[in-house]
């Protein structure tokens, strides 16, 4: 009976030993999926979370973008006028936008030079005649030559070369004044032909520019067998933009012209009177005959 006893008392315990050892396999077996599970869990939730926080991202920089964009395209919008006149000369080719250039540079050079000249030419001749007027009553002949000295213009060297003739009679006065009239209407004259070549040789450079851009976009349609805007659009553009740019040259050297022309025939005028003037001052003071 106790032999009996003692080996179902073994038996039971090598069996609740089998049992707990089943069992706590199968908890770490069940752990172990738990875990896993959870990791997975974790994996998927941490990739929501990327792909919400990219989104996010996204949204956020999308506004950006435009403001962006706006910025590139306000300096654009805003440029001085130097700046648009600078990027259309370039658009325009620097072939003849460069000759035309030249024109006005070179124009402007003899224009700037034309108006200092002209205006230090410009003499208050009735100052002048009071002047020598009053020298030729105190001093004579001689001291109304220093007068005209010492007076700048070509008013007062056309005056000189008639008081230093007085003494060959008024016939050789008024042929003295006015050959030596004529030198200094060649003098103020000087350079005004240039400008009037620059005048006419811009626009002529500008057509010649419309002419090669049409024919450049012809070339670009027998190209492309398309007449489509846009096969045309730079060959027109350019042809166009020569066009302005020689016209706008003309105006303007063609208004400082018109101004220089003005300037020499009121000089001229003021030369052509003084010199009836300065004649019958000559008569009047009976110095003609006088040495």
């Amino acid at each position: 009976m106790k032999k009996v006893f003692a080996l179902l008392t073994v038996a039971g315990m090598l069996t609740f030993g089998t049992f707990n050892s089943v069992y706590a396999q199968g908890a770490e077996e069940a752990a172990t999926e738990e875990a896993m599970e959870a990791e997975a869990a974790a994996a998927e939730e941490a990739a929501e979370e990327e792909a919400m926080e990219a989104e996010e991202a996204a949204e956020e920089a999308a506004p950006v973008e435009a403001p962006a964009e706006e910025m590139a395209e306000a300096p654009a919008e805003d440029l001085s006028f130097t700046q648009v006149i600078k990027q259309k000369f370039i658009e325009g080719g620097p072939g003849f936008m460069g000759i035309v250039l030249v024109c006005l540079i070179l124009g402007l050079a003899i224009v700037i030079e034309r108006i200092i000249y002209l205006n230090m030419a410009t003499t208050n001749t009735d100052k002048l005649l009071n002047n020598i007027e009053s020298a030729l009553n105190s001093g004579g002949v001689e001291a109304a030559k220093e007068v005209c000295r010492d007076t700048k213009g070509p008013v007062a060297s056309i005056f000189y070369q008639g008081l230093d003739r007085s003494h060959e009679g008024v016939d050789m006065v008024e042929k003295s004044i006015v050959s030596y009239g004529g030198v200094q209407m060649g003098l103020l004259e000087k350079g005004i032909s240039w400008i009037s070549l620059f005048i006419a040789l811009a626009p002529m450079l500008g057509f010649m520019g419309t002419v090669i851009g049409m024919i450049g976009a012809f070339d670009a349609i027998a190209e492309a067998g398309d007449i489509s805007p846009q096969v045309v659009a730079v060959g027109i553009k350019v042809a166009l933009l020569t066009t302005v740019f020689g016209l706008i040259v003309a105006i303007i050297l063609q208004i400082f012209f018109n101004y220089i022309i003005a300037k020499v025939d009121s000089i001229v005028n003021d030369m052509e009177n003084a010199s009836i003037s300065l004649i019958d001052m000559l008569v009047k003071n009976e110095l003609t005959n006088k040495k």
